[in-house]
């Protein structure tokens, strides 16, 4: 079964996000807008499902249930974004909830018509955990393009599960959930595309990832947290403050820096 709640980071779902879990598997649904991605959450949740805002934002969610070889699911339906660099309240909750919240697998659907813009977002959550399913859909829009995509040579290239589907009918879902339910259990052979940077990029990384795992002690991915501090978002450092530490201040190099929460 899924951890609990109450164990390691699983804690965060239940104080920030207001999400009492107990034994079910937590899974994360993020898109592109207009992918899909509603469809394929009220397929899965049918009629049990409901809506409120995330805690202390104006954003909606939607959270459901699905039952699966015997075993239960929650279903974050996680706001409709173009990335996760935070440059929006929507971006910000669905990077906060797969990077804080840490589901047991984040489900990625992107639009088969346009899946090369729709592929940055999966690269992006790829960076942030490995626990990644990509749902390919409107794979029938995307034949009646002209489109046709190897869905087996998506998912060596990309080292994660790679399902079509097209959701309004039903077809591929048995099969999104049973990929699902692999990954949760770790029975997936995964091998995630490690994304690599120019080399002063990289050279960054190296300098300043090790304070980074000193200050964190591996709650977060100090690689990706050392990328986003790359890049200048200071959004990050209030998160981290926001969903980890109980206290104002965080303590750099033995000195302590005051957070802006």
């Amino acid at each position: 079964m899924g951890l609990t709640c109450e164990s390691c980071s699983r804690g965060v779902l239940k104080k920030k996000f207001n999400l009492r879990c107990g034994e079910k598997f937590v899974i994360a649904l993020a898109g592109n807008p207009n992918v899909g991605k509603s469809t394929v959450f009220n397929e899965l949740t049918g009629l049990k499902q409901h809506t409120g805002n995330w805690p202390g934002k104006t954003v909606v969610n939607a959270r459901g249930n699905y039952r699966y070889e015997d075993m239960e699911f929650v279903l974050m339906d996680l706001p409709g974004t173009y990335s996760l660099l935070a440059s929006s309240v929507e971006e910000q909750v669905a990077r906060d909830f797969i990077c804080f919240g840490q589901p047991d697998v984040t489900i990625v659907v992107v639009d088969g018509t346009c899946l090369e813009r729709n592929l940055n977002l999966v690269l992006q959550v790829m960076e942030l955990t490995h626990n990644v399913v990509v749902c390919v859909n409107l794979i029938d829009e995307a034949e009646r393009k002209g489109i046709f995509i190897d869905i087996k040579a998506l998912e060596e290239e990309l080292g994660v599960p790679v399902v079509g589907t097209i959701a309004r009918e039903g077809v591929g879902l048995e099969e999104l959930k049973r990929r699902v339910l692999n990954v949760a259990l770790n029975i997936e052979n995964l091998n995630p595309k490690k994304i690599s940077y120019s080399k002063p990029v990289e050279d960054a990384i190296k300098g300043i990832e090790p304070e980074i795992d000193r200050i964190l002690k591996g709650k977060l991915n100090s690689r990706w947290v050392a990328l986003r501090l790359i890049d200048g978002d200071n959004t990050i450092v209030n998160s981290i403050y926001e969903h980890i530490y109980d206290k104002k201040t965080l303590e750099i190099e033995g000195e302590e820096v005051l957070v802006n929460a």
